[in-house]
C-alpha cells in the first residue's frame, strides 16, 4: 500500500479540525471528494480511521496512530524542503579540506570555527597532508580547499595567503644556545638536525636549505619524522635540533624552548588553493571567509 501525499494532507486536514466541510474549505476542494479521498485512504490501509455520523468525527485508535506517523513525515518533509533549499545557496553540505601541520598550528583552527558558526549546516571534513599530496588531491578533485605551504602556481587554481611565519630554532631547554638572548643560523652550523621526512616536507625543507646555504653551511641530518610532533619529540630525546616556523609555539612540548632567528627577514606563506572550476556552491562561501579572515588579521 502507497499513500500519496495528497491523500495525507486530506487526512491531516480532517485529523486537525474534526469536520469535513472545514476541512474541504482548507484544501480549496469540494467536499464529496475529500470525504472521497477519505474512505479511498481508509480501503487502502484496510483500516477505519474516523468515527463519523450527523452530528460528529472523531479519530479512531488506528487515525490517532497515522495522524502522529503523519506529523512526524510533515515535520520531516519540512525540514528536508529546508536543507534542500540551503544546499541550493551552498548553505548546506559538506567541504573537503586538506592541511599540513604549519595550517593547523596556525590560523586554520580559528578560520574553521568562525565559518562553522556562520554555516552551521555544512560539514567539514579534514584531511591531513603534505603540500604535493594536497595539491595532487586536489588537482583529483578529491578536495575542494588545500592549505599549503607557498609557493602554489597553477593557473587552474585561486589561491589566497592566510598566515607568514617567520623561522625559529627549536631547542632543548638545557642546550648551551637556550640562554642565548639572540641566535642566528650561523650558530647552529655545527648542530645535528632533526627534520621532516623529504616525501611530506619538500616543499619546507627546500626553504630550510636555502636558509642554511645563505648562512654558508648544508644541515647535518641525523633523523626525519612525519610531523611536528614526531620532531619535538626528537628533540626532547636530544637527538638534534630543528629549524621550524613560529606558529609551532601553539604546540611545543614541555622541556623545548623556541628562539627567534636574528638577522632573517624571511617568512614562509601557507595560503589557500580551490580549483577555479569546482562546482561545489559552498566554496564560493568559504573563499568569502578567507577574504575576511585577512581583512580581519590586517594582512
Amino acid at each position: 500500500m502507497r499513500a500519496e501525499w495528497r491523500q495525507i494532507r486530506q487526512f491531516m486536514a480532517v485529523a486537525e479540525t474534526l469536520n469535513f466541510r472545514q476541512a474541504a474549505e482548507r484544501l480549496a476542494i469540494a467536499q464529496p471528494a475529500l470525504s472521497r479521498g477519505i474512505q479511498q485512504l481508509e480501503h487502502q490501509l484496510g483500516v477505519r480511521l474516523f468515527e463519523r455520523n450527523n452530528r460528529r468525527v472523531v479519530l479512531t485508535e488506528a487515525g490517532s496512530v497515522f495522524r502522529r506517523g503523519c506529523g512526524d513525515l510533515l515535520v520531516q518533509l519540512e525540514e528536508t524542503v529546508v536543507k534542500t533549499r540551503k544546499a541550493g545557496r551552498g548553505e548546506a553540505g559538506s567541504l573537503s579540506i586538506g592541511y599540513t601541520d604549519f595550517a593547523i598550528t596556525g590560523v586554520l583552527p580559528g578560520l574553521l570555527e568562525r565559518f562553522r558558526r556562520q554555516y552551521p549546516d555544512i560539514q567539514i571534513e579534514l584531511h591531513y597532508g603534505s603540500t604535493e599530496e594536497q595539491r595532487q588531491a586536489l588537482e583529483a578533485g578529491k578536495l575542494d580547499v588545500a592549505f599549503i605551504t607557498s609557493p602554489f602556481d597553477d593557473p587552474n587554481c585561486g589561491h589566497q595567503p592566510v598566515q607568514q611565519d617567520r623561522f625559529v630554532a627549536v631547542l632543548p631547554a638545557d642546550h648551551p644556545l637556550a640562554g642565548r638572548e639572540k641566535v642566528t643560523v650561523a650558530d647552529l652550523a655545527g648542530e645535528n638536525f632533526v627534520v621532516g621526512v623529504m616525501s611530506r616536507w619538500r616543499h619546507f625543507r627546500r626553504h630550510l636549505d636555502a636558509l642554511c646555504l645563505k648562512a654558508g653551511f648544508e644541515p647535518c641530518i641525523v633523523q626525519e619524522a612525519y610531523n611536528s610532533e614526531g620532531i619535538f619529540g626528537l628533540i626532547s630525546a636530544r637527538i638534534g635540533i630543528t629549524i621550524l616556523l613560529e606558529c609551532a609555539a601553539n604546540q611545543l612540548r614541555p622541556g623545548l624552548v623556541l628562539k627567534p632567528l636574528a638577522g632573517t627577514e624571511e617568512r614562509v606563506v601557507t595560503e589557500a588553493a580551490w580549483r577555479k572550476a569546482d562546482p561545489n556552491p559552498m566554496l564560493a562561501h568559504f573563499v568569502a571567509s578567507l577574504t575576511e579572515q585577512d581583512q580581519c588579521s590586517g594582512a
